[in-house]
């Protein structure tokens, strides 16, 4: 049965899919509202607009299953009287609506307890010049060529010998803006388009049923995978997990696909967020400027990347951002920081503030990658008797506090050198310090998810079936 869905909120997004400006009223209605808050009390205000469009198609048995449209802008103010904050949000920018928000805005902030790192950010380190990263490629996909590129990929998938079914075949297209204007002169905004393909095949019958997945995302659509790349793809990686094995308890070298090697830098990026530094509440609190990984690991951020999937031109605090490193021939060099956790440290902010409309600034990465290393995943593999190559993982992965690591995981065995048969079922566990002092990067990264790694190595760990 079709399931067509329309969201909308109480303002509609009155700028063209085709501009990739934030259109000007915007910015006048954050002004209006910081000069309210002041007007009534506040010392320092900041405001946000974030908008957001999209389209998606899900195709399932050959028919269209889901068709959705979606559209949103929210506005959100957060209002600073000495050391007191409060934030609040609204759908409804309608000047009566506006009023009524400054004002709970300055209630809440004067009843708020005291917070001695609030503030906005200093003045004179404000971004001047915001560069243009070519974010917005000002296509507008519409439904029918959604509908027909999920449909490629389901039909493309069933003709694979093996193949028993298709989960789903999804195509979408978005479009998400981004304002900020504070008290103290910084005015700028973005916008940026996207564009997604991703299917989740099965294969074999009864109780020997796999699944796998692919897809492909991009903010420009010339970047984009075909539709029937994904598909082929996600149906060889689910054809090639039939008959997978559990194996024996042992201790062996593993090694992480790119798509599941990435999951061991988020588990970094919890330990080096400067919040998380701030309240001792990570195992790296003492490794500044100590070597956490090989001399020749190299970790980045870099939110100018042009069409980065989590590039931005300016922080959620209105800093420039920039390329940095964050580890660097192994060595860690900074937390990852906006202006509350670096007050806090006795530092500077990374230019790593984010925000929505509805809370103070938190931390966020932008495009993160590990470097690639100097040897192929093949050569990567070569000398290994038996280990695990993992292509899929479970869980929760790593403890930020202490660094204990341990996943649920399905993937190959590796047998002299080549990947034998699947297994499945099986436990991966560690310490996350010393996997990383004994991990060895291949040359294979490419950016495809926001936080990114090449394959990668990790010697000795305990994996667990039977």
């Amino acid at each position: 049965m079709l399931k067509t869905i329309f969201f909308y909120r109480s303002y509609r997004m009155s700028s063209s899919a085709h501009s990739s400006k934030v259109p000007s009223h915007l910015f006048e209605h954050l002004e209006t509202l910081i000069k309210k808050a002041k007007s009534v009390g506040a010392d320092a205000a900041d405001g946000v607009y974030v908008e957001s469009m999209g389209v998606s198609a899900a195709i399932r048995n050959g028919e269209l299953s889901t068709l959705e449209r979606s559209e949103s802008a929210s506005l959100g103010l957060r209002v600073l009287i000495g050391k007191k904050q409060a934030c609040v949000a609204t759908h409804d920018i309608h000047k009566e609506r506006l009023n009524e928000m400054v004002e709970r805005a300055v209630s809440m902030a004067k009843l708020a307890p005291e917070d001695p790192y609030a503030g906005l950010a200093a003045q004179d380190q404000l971004a001047k010049q915001i560069p243009d990263l070519d974010l917005f490629d000002g296509v507008e996909v519409d439904a029918d060529t959604l509908i027909a590129s999920a449909k490629t990929m389901e039909e493309v998938v069933r003709a694979v010998p093996k193949v028993t079914n298709v989960e789903e075949s999804n195509a979408s297209w978005g479009l998400s803006g981004f304002a900020f204007v504070t008290s103290h002169g910084f005015s700028s905004g973005y916008r940026g388009t996207s564009h997604g393909l991703s299917i989740e095949v099965v294969a074999g019958t009864d109780t020997h049923m796999v699944r796998d997945y692919d897809y492909s995302s991009a903010l420009h659509a010339s970047d984009m995978r075909t539709p029937q790349d994904v598909a082929l793809a996600a149906a060889a990686r689910t054809v090639s997990r039939l008959d997978a094995r559990k194996m024996p308890t042992k201790k062996i070298p593993v090694v992480f696909a790119p798509r599941v090697a990435s999951s061991l830098l988020r588990n970094l990026l919890s330990a080096m967020n400067g919040a998380a530094i701030a309240r001792k509440a990570s195992f790296l609190i003492d490794d500044m400027g100590k070597s956490i990984f090989p001399a020749n690991i190299h970790l980045i951020d870099d939110p100018l990347m042009k069409r980065g999937l989590r590039s931005r031109p300016f922080d959620g605090e209105g800093l420039p951002t920039q390329r940095m490193a964050f580890v660097e021939n192994g060595v860690l060099k900074s937390w990852m920081m906006n202006c509350s956790a670096a007050r806090q440290l006795n530092l500077k902010s990374t230019g790593h503030g984010s925000r929505g409309v509805g809370g103070v600034p938190g931390i966020s990465a932008s495009n993160f990658y590990m470097d690639a290393g100097a040897v192929t995943a093949e050569a990567l593999i070569a000398d290994i008797k038996e280990g695990f190559y993992v292509t899929e993982t479970m869980g929760h992965g790593g403890d930020t506090l202490t660094g204990d690591y341990s996943q649920g995981a399905a993937g190959f065995w590796i047998e002299n050198g080549t990947l034998s048969f699947p297994v499945h079922e099986m436990t991966i566990a560690g310490n996350l310090k010393p996997m990383f002092q004994n991990l060895t990067a291949a040359n294979d990264l490419t950016h495809r998810y926001g936080v990114d790694a090449p394959t990668l190595r990790i010697e000795g760990m305990t994996v667990a079936g039977e």
